[in-house]
């Protein structure tokens, strides 16, 4: 695309006269930023001490105080909770779990990784559940998951990945192919086949992280904000783990690293995970017109499946939310200046929700902001605690992390209490992965693979019938 194409389309993006680029994301300026918790406010000790008052962190909190009401509970967070990917992401409370499933069967064997499956698909109605319970009103919606492919490479690629699935913990009743057009009815242009899900819901993020969090402090545990950590520390001899910040050192048996995206962050830990970019946007209200229009009556998640894929909701107040890569990484592991997204991502996303629903492509656009999410070097999340250190950790999600997380939450509860369960026998507990390559060849491949990947598109948006060559080798230079 030359730059000329580009910045016509930059300035054909409409606008609302609100719009806002970046500092939280759309969530939070719907419902209004919390009041920061105190800082900590000086050496503390604990049995647990979480770093990172995101999903994992708090899941983590909130199982750990319902089993165990006495045990002594802190949360560490930066910013505040939710400021990181659990209250940027796109809503999807789905049973996608990221990662090769042969991967995971070559150390485990296939029964487990079908065990792995099925306990995301129960995770699903375990995060509705808590919500019920608790009380939190995060616009859930369990409408399920579509999936569509808009041209004959893509179709190909769906009928490959259901019928894979289907061999790893998916039964025909839990993801099958469907008419594009059928009941109930989302009219997507150009689709050309889909298929559908029912473990899946559309939900708030900001909605649902601010909910859990506040349920956990119900329980007893301690949240403490604007405390960034900057090193965390294994035991050693008599001296227990601990989490070192300018605010005071927190000592504990178990110390849990839940920063996902910023891991990097941390001392010793930039090779960790690498902080890929993923980025949104919000349109104004549709009106009852279009929505009759569109349907998408069930709201279920939409995805799509091309390479550099999107994923979108129907939100409880009538917008479209979409999102996909953006910017995919800034070298040295850096972050992004506070979810600011470049203009010429903005123009990517609405051409994507102009192409998929024309009918929406004059609706001004209200907000675009951008979050990063943890990659491991294999693409396989994993959760862990080591006893002779006492540090644990979960994350790499690699974008499905909002079912992910609880999962993660309630396998390092068992972990922590030293207890033997199903959880703790699934394939991702204690995986050990490499880390990423040293600059600047982590910069250069990252980018490269996702140039890749966008040719890929391109050119399977010829109508070409094959996954398009470039795409296998952008997975081969990935490792994926």
């Amino acid at each position: 695309m030359s730059p000329f194409t580009v910045a016509a389309e930059m300035r054909a993006v409409p606008r609302s006269t609100g719009f806002r680029n970046g500092g939280v994301s759309y969530w939070f300026r719907d419902v209004g930023l919390p009041e920061r918790r105190a800082a900590l406010p000086g050496d503390a000790d604990y049995d647990v001490c979480i770093v990172g008052a995101g999903y994992t962190g708090l899941w983590t909190a909130y199982y750990l105080k319902k089993a165990r009401p006495d045990l002594r509970v802190a949360v560490l967070e930066r910013e505040f909770a939710g400021y990181g990917a659990s209250g940027r992401n796109g809503g999807w409370l789905s049973a996608e779990f990221a990662g090769s499933k042969r991967r995971y069967a070559a150390t485990h064997g296939k029964a487990a990784v079908v065990a792995l499956q099925r306990a995301m698909m129960s995770s699903v109605d375990e995060v509705i559940a808590v919500a019920g319970d608790e009380g939190i009103d995060a616009d859930i919606a369990k409408g399920g998951m579509r999936l569509v492919a808009t041209n004959p490479a893509q179709k190909s690629r769906l009928q490959e990945e259901v019928a894979e699935l289907h061999e790893w913990g998916y039964w025909p009743e839990d993801l099958h192919l469907i008419d594009p057009c059928g009941e109930p009815r989302l009219q997507v242009d150009g689709a050309v086949a889909a298929a559908y899900s029912p473990h899946a819901a559309r939900v708030h993020p900001a909605k649902l992280v601010l909910g859990l969090a506040a349920a956990a402090e119900r329980l007893g545990a301690d949240i403490f904000e604007d405390t960034p950590v900057t090193e965390i520390r294994p035991r050693t001899g008599a001296e227990r783990a601990c989490a070192v910040s300018p605010h005071g050192t927190v000592r504990a048996d178990h110390v849990i690293r839940a920063t996902e995206g910023f891991t990097a962050t941390l001392q010793g830990q930039r090779r960790q995970w690498l902080p890929m970019n993923s980025s949104m946007i919000a349109t104004e209200p549709l009106t009852d017109v279009m929505w009759r229009h569109i349907g998408w009556e069930r709201q279920e998640v939409l995805g799509d499946q091309a390479h550099a894929y999107c994923y979108a909701q129907r939100t409880a107040d009538g917008r479209i939310v979409i999102g996909g890569r953006g910017v995919p990484y800034r070298f040295g592991s850096a972050r992004d200046v506070d979810g600011a997204t470049p203009p010429q991502t903005i123009a990517e996303l609405w051409r994507v929700l102009a192409r998929l629903f024309p009918v929406a492509a004059e609706v001004p656009i209200v907000h675009a902001w951008s979050g990063v999410l943890g990659v491991p070097r294999d693409w396989c999340p994993t959760v862990n605690l080591d006893p002779r250190t006492g540090l644990g950790w979960a994350g790499g999600y690699v974008g499905s992390g909002v079912t992910t997380s609880n999962l993660a939450g309630r396998t390092l509860r068992d972990l922590v209490l030293g207890e033997t369960t199903e959880l703790t026998q699934l394939p991702w507990v204690g995986r050990s992965v490499r880390g990423w390559e040293p600059e600047p060849l982590r910069w250069v491949g990252t980018h490269l693979v996702y140039g890749l990947y966008r040719g890929a598109d391109r050119r399977e948006s010829d109508r070409v019938s094959r996954t398009s060559r470039l795409a296998d080798i952008a997975g081969r230079l990935a490792g994926r």
